[in-house]
């Protein structure tokens, strides 16, 4: 009998997750840091004190020692004091002065620190990671995870040690930190996506079988059979809960399956007979309207594409 497919780990393979560390922040008094890098995904992870999270949209969020929030790609939103920031705003015209200990100060510098973090972006290998982020939540806030609060802690005691091969050590650390994040972020408080998806035990019976058979003729009425729901109420959850339609959820994976089947040199026939395409030609079209461009045209270009 076969392994079950994760569909989480089938994503974050694909997206080849790399955590470059920025820096290390600590504030004091009143601060706010806006942050509007369009195409950016920003990490936090909190080691003491508390600030707060002001996503567009959302109620303040109040984060504390040992949170960990990943924001797969940056929308407009920003980091503050739990005091009124009164106009005391960090930007690129006004960034934070650079401590003797190497943190980035917020606010008051002569003050005890009210808060320190962690902050970083990440950066995904994969040449689909836009369509593949779209499958992540808009926020992923892990709290009161024991397993995470330790990786937390070993990633700021690396950064503090100065020992020998610290870069490398931190690299891998927040690698791993980024993937538990998004494993222990599912559940029903997650907002839409993957990961809320996969938490509903209906819905991740229809979502394992897209992933296991993403050739398979499916429609909506065969995916809602799998979940053991009528075809209106599967649609109607599955939107609600993973933030898409089933078929686009499903038109999504297959793409990004093809992606890297073609950069494989997989020949453009095989491609489109294993992500459920009945001809290279219908398959090229459906690329080319998805992607953009057709299937040689991408190869070509990611060819050409200079290393990250």
């Amino acid at each position: 009998m076969s392994e079950a497919i994760d569909p989480l780990a089938e994503v974050v393979a694909l997206l080849q997750p790399a955590a470059r560390f920025n820096k290390s922040v600590s504030g004091a008094g009143p601060w706010r840091v806006q942050r509007t890098e369009p195409g950016q995904s920003f990490y936090a992870a909190i080691v003491e004190g508390s600030c707060r999270l002001l996503v567009d949209g959302m109620a303040p969020i109040v984060l504390t020692a040992g949170d960990f929030v990943l924001i797969p790609s940056v929308h407009g939103f920003a980091m503050a004091s739990l005091e009124d920031p009164r106009g005391n705003d960090i930007s690129d015209d006004n960034p934070p002065p650079l401590l003797p200990n190497g943190e980035y100060r917020l606010g008051t510098v002569k003050a005890d620190a009210e808060v320190r973090f962690l902050v970083g972006h990440c950066v995904f290998g994969s040449p689909d990671s836009s369509l593949l982020i779209s499958l992540l939540p808009r926020l992923v806030l892990v709290r009161n995870e024991r397993r995470l609060a330790t990786l937390v802690r070993l990633v700021s005691e690396e950064f503090r040690a100065q020992r020998p091969a610290r870069e490398m050590i931190l690299a891998r650390l927040l690698e791993v930190l980024l993937i538990e994040a998004l494993r222990s972020g599912t559940g029903p408080t997650a907002s839409p996506g993957l990961l809320r998806g996969l938490s509903d035990t209906r819905l991740a019976l229809a979502i394992r079988r897209m992933h296991e058979s993403p050739a398979e003729a499916w429609s909506v009425v065969r995916l809602a059979k799998e979940a053991a729901l009528s075809r209106s109420a599967f649609f109607d959850r599955f939107r609600r809960e993973v933030g898409v339609a089933p078929m686009e959820y499903l038109l999504s994976w297959r793409m990004a399956l093809a992606k890297k089947l073609l950069l494989r040199a997989t020949a453009v026939a095989e491609v489109a007979q294993q992500v459920g395409y009945s001809s290279a030609s219908t398959f090229s079209v459906a690329f080319g309207r998805h992607v953009g461009v057709p299937p040689s045209r991408f190869v070509q270009e990611q060819l050409q594409a200079p290393a990250a």
